[in-house]
């Protein structure tokens, strides 16, 4: 019976993905996504209480599976940190760029303060994946290759210096200030100055 109502919540999760995607989450609606699934709205309802919860659900499902290869990148025991850094800051770029995460971070902003989907989709994507993040710097704290610092704001730091002229100017539908690749570069070389050991 789980895997059943498992593979029922993952069905009505892609379906719900490509809806959103389609016409924007303020024009779909319960009902729409309900139709293409093929059940009632109480039954959408009983898997997800709200549309919020099935957006934030929805979008958060599709960027995982990226999210999570991204945080790989960040192996403490390699002690090349700057080139682990540089590859994880084209990585998350990537990630941060993509449509799917560009809609995310649009539709919190608009929606979030009105109906509490901002704090779910940060407390379910940036919030954990930057706990990994800190998780990381205490590691290379730990292991010498960062000074003794606060690890949380070690993480903070990284992720400002990389969305730096990246994120805002995109989230206008605007071009990036400068190139990835010196941008990435020269944050990874301004966090290291910040934070390297010695």
């Amino acid at each position: 019976m789980r895997v059943k109502s498992d593979t029922r919540r993952e069905a009505i999760l892609e379906i719900a993905k490509d809806l959103f995607r389609e016409v924007g989450y303020e024009r779909a609606s319960m009902a729409m996504i309900s139709a293409r699934v093929g059940g009632s709205k109480a039954t959408l309802y009983s898997y997800f209480k709200s549309k919020e919860a099935l957006f934030a659900a929805a979008m958060i499902a599709a960027m995982e599976e990226q999210a999570q290869g991204l945080l790989n990148l960040l192996d403490p025991e390699d002690t090349d940190l700057r080139a682990v850094l540089v590859r994880f800051g084209h990585a998350y770029l990537a990630l941060l760029t993509s449509a799917d995460a560009l809609a995310i971070t649009r539709t919190a902003i608009a929606e979030g303060t009105a109906s509490g989907l901002g704090t779910e989709l940060y407390e379910l994507g940036p919030r954990r994946g930057w706990g990994a993040v800190e998780t990381y710097m205490r590691a290379l704290v730990e292991r010498g290759a960062l000074r003794p610092c606060d690890p949380h704001f070690a993480a903070g730091h990284l992720k400002g210096l990389l969305e730096a002229g990246v994120m805002e100017p995109m989230l206008f539908g605007a071009p990036m200030e400068f190139p990835a690749d010196t941008g990435i570069a020269e944050a990874v070389d301004c966090f290291l100055r910040a934070y390297a050991a010695g």
